[in-house]
């Protein structure tokens, strides 16, 4: 059999998840060993509904196995299982282990599933070992059969329950905690505000769009995003993400130092400066707070605007309005691939980067820093 290689963190990196940074800080342990070690783990935990024709809708709920070694016979979410560990792990990579997990455990295969959406991380203990869990709701064709696994769960009792059967479910049977407190949310949630993707595919002029970005440093890809915006929208706000971390391989600039970064971009380029704001948003590590604060800050905006899935989730789920996702080149215009060449000498990064921005980098000392942050 092959071994379970799994995504694990340590405990004092844990709030990075928070602001979408996984695959910087996550390490592969086999999952014996992990779990032996009471390694801190990644997991995901998947709550699928669908909807029928009649616009009914129904739960898909698993009892868990007798044979388990932990909550044996209780109710639980829809399938859940560990994070596998992969070299640029992200959030897309961690939506295919839960949808894998659910085709494992109820033979749904991952095409039927109509949308997925994360909901929110949670710190977890199973058998005194902490997990971290990436939360999912999904929405299933109303006409996928189930094959559950007889293995890994009850097979009479684990299937589709109605709203009325789920309520009853719920007070009378035996749940694992995190799973009953987020069937009661759902049970409470109007699902079509759930589902319903707020995603501007074709904008009118508006008067402001928001983007969020590291810039450590400023490349090529942010201005590519950046004028894209500014041929839709009037003003653009910019947010310094991450704004008081500094000095570190991962986030070697200064806020001062990004700021000026976006200031020599806009001027070599003759963009008013009427034209665009500059916001500082320091990390606070709590995902399910991040949007407010954020807003806290930069106020109104007519649409977000990020090729971060974390960042377009977190927004999605509070109902604002995604800009367009642009595609350039993602892994080569990365502020961390070309962190990655300046340690290496490797040349080919000021290709990535413009020249003012170099110029920059050269007289706050950025290149010797980043060489020695590494």
């Amino acid at each position: 059999m092959k071994k379970e290689i799994l995504a694990c963190i340590k405990e004092e990196n844990i709030k990075f998840l928070h602001s979408g940074q996984i695959s910087k800080y996550i390490f592969p342990m086999e999952r014996s060993l992990a779990h032996e070690k009471n390694i801190t783990h990644l997991i995901t935990r998947f709550f699928v509904i669908s909807i029928s024709p009649e616009g009914e809708i129904l739960y898909l709920v698993q009892k868990r196995s007798k044979n388990k070694s932990s909550f044996p016979g209780y109710f639980t979410d829809s399938s859940s299982g560990h994070v596998l560990w992969a070299k640029n792990l992200n959030l897309i990579s961690i939506k295919k282990d839960a949808l894998r997990e659910l085709e494992e455990e109820f033979g749904i295969p991952s095409k039927t599933i109509q949308e997925i959406r994360f909901y929110e991380l949670s710190e977890e203990e199973d058998n005194g070992t902490k997990e971290i869990s990436y939360i999912f709701f999904g929405l299933v064709d109303y006409r996928t059969p189930l094959n559950p696994d007889p293995k890994e769960l009850d097979f009479e009792h684990s299937k589709f329950y109605t709203k009325e059967e789920l309520e009853n479910l719920l007070k009378n049977e035996k749940l694992v905690d995190h799973s009953e407190e987020i069937w009661r949310y759902i049970l409470n949630y109007d699902i079509n505000s759930l589902f319903r993707e707020k995603i501007k595919q074709k904008d009118s002029r508006k008067n402001t769009a928001l983007f969020i970005g590291r810039f450590q440093p400023l490349h090529h890809g942010h201005i590519y995003v950046l004028r894209s915006i500014l041929k839709t929208y009037n003003n653009v706000k910019i947010g310094i993400g991450s704004s008081q971390l500094a000095n570190t391989f991962n986030d070697p600039f200064t806020n001062r130092e990004r700021n000026e970064f976006i200031k020599a971009v806009f001027k070599k380029r003759q963009l008013s400066p009427k034209r665009y704001e500059i916001y500082e948003i320091p990390d606070i590590f709590d995902a399910k707070n991040w949007v407010d604060h954020v807003v806290s800050i930069v106020g109104d905006f007519n649409a977000i605007f990020s090729n971060s899935d974390w960042i377009r989730e977190l927004f999605l789920k509070k109902g604002f309005t995604l800009g367009k996702k642009y595609a350039i080149f993602k892994r080569k215009f990365n502020a961390s691939n070309i962190r990655r060449l300046i340690v290496k000498d490797d040349k080919t990064w000021k290709s990535l980067v413009p020249q003012e921005v170099i110029k920059l980098m050269e007289e706050f000392d950025g290149i010797n820093r980043i060489k020695s942050l590494s």
